[in-house]
């Protein structure tokens, strides 16, 4: 790992403000109208899984970071009121001694876990099974708000049919009792660095969760580009899944059928080469963090 840069970038106050209003503008497409319905009452299966599993407001990820190393130069006060940036002579900045001491063991931990992951081929033979074998013989499901697309027994006879193959252990501890031992795998939390591939769907949705852990430590464009990308990923999850959400103008994709596991594959081979690139910014995002905090 190459040293930290002595000196921190400056950005002038024209800069900073530019880069901030350009970082609400790529969510206003997605927030201004989800907001809109949630004031209404109306819900989203895909926008409110994001918010509620993943535990940000809208409000925050609205809010701008520079990430570390940066010195944000001329009126940048408002950004004192949030934790860990503070006044210097030279403008406002990330302390990096504001790091909590008990996150950096947890950052190593997910920095190699994003390098591990992105060396390793993607595979794409799981054809999104892995939300069938979460209601699969159960009684009630998770999405009970939601209908479902096929009978009960229709749903258990198609996943008895096909291999189950997820790697994910944060889908797979969702499955139900009577699903877990059709997977060919048995992930476990502690396996993750050595299971986790980069075609899986949740896992690149995950790179949002990561990205995260380590805000407002790493800039805004690579927490907003994680967030874009597993709002595509899940909206596909959500479409292969045995829920109907046409009613939310998500068509199903019917993986149930030749042509439907066809086109997951496809999209989800997509996914996979978007999420490539943002894993790159994403791990050099957090070598930087760990730079900067190391010096302290």
């Amino acid at each position: 790992m190459s040293p930290a840069p002595r000196t921190p970038l400056r950005l002038a106050e024209e800069t900073w403000r530019a880069e901030a209003t350009a970082h609400q503008a790529r969510l206003d497409p997605v927030l201004t109208p989800y907001l809109a319905q949630r004031s209404a009452g109306g819900k989203d299966p895909v926008l409110d899984f994001l918010f509620e599993y993943y535990h940000l407001r809208p409000s925050h990820l609205r809010r701008w970071s520079p990430g570390v190393g940066v010195v944000l130069e001329g009126a940048a006060q408002a950004f004192l009121e949030r934790p860990g940036f503070i006044q210097t002579p030279a403008g406002v900045t990330l302390d990096p001694t504001a790091f909590p001491a008990r996150r950096r063991t947890a950052l190593s931990w997910t920095l190699g876990l994003l390098r591990q992951t992105a060396e390793r081929p993607a595979f794409l033979g799981c054809s999104g099974l892995h939300e069938w074998a979460m209601v699969y013989r159960a009684e009630t499901v998770r999405h009970n708000q939601l209908p479902l697309r096929l009978p009960r027994e229709a749903l258990a006879a198609f996943v008895e049919s096909r291999p189950v193959v997820c790697s994910h252990f944060d889908a797979f501890r969702f499955f139900t009792p009577a699903a877990r031992p059709l997977n060919k795998l048995q992930p476990t939390r502690a396996a993750m660095p050595s299971l986790e591939q980069p075609g899986c769907l949740h896992t690149n949705m995950d790179l949002y969760r990561w990205a995260l852990k380590a805000y407002p430590w790493i800039p805004g464009t690579v927490l907003i580009e994680t967030f874009l990308l597993a709002l595509r990923a899940r909206r596909l999850d959500m479409q292969a899944s045995p829920y109907d959400l046409r009613a939310y103008g998500l068509p199903p994709v019917r993986i149930e059928t030749d042509a439907g596991r066809r086109h997951y594959r496809g999209a989800q081979k997509a996914i996979a080469e978007s999420a490539a690139p943002i894993r790159q910014r994403l791990i050099k995002a957090y070598e930087r963090v760990l730079q900067y905090v190391a010096e302290t």
